[in-house]
């Protein structure tokens, strides 16, 4: 019975931490997007011909891209490993 307790306790725990990692991208991503579309307004507003707000979109994406893979890929589970492991020569 306490392993099974255990092992419940550690599915919380790797849920919340899933649940934090997602909240945490969605604000992320909310940022990105409201800064972002404020510097374009000034980049437009301003009749700034070359478009620089590219540098600020592109590098920041970059890293909302890796906080997205960071979130939301698979996680490593025995199936994965078991078929990865059948596929060696």
């Amino acid at each position: 019975m306490s392993t099974l307790h255990n092992h419940d306790a550690e599915l919380r725990s790797q849920a919340i931490e899933r649940l934090k990692k997602r909240s945490e991208f969605w604000s992320h991503l909310a940022a990105y997007v409201l800064i972002n579309a404020l510097i374009v307004m000034v980049w437009f507003l301003t009749g700034a011909g070359f478009f620089w707000p590219i540098f600020p979109l592109a590098g920041w994406g970059v890293g909302l891209f890796f906080h997205a893979m960071d979130v939301f890929r698979r996680p490593l589970t025995e199936e994965r490993i078991r078929r990865e492991m059948e596929r060696l020569p």
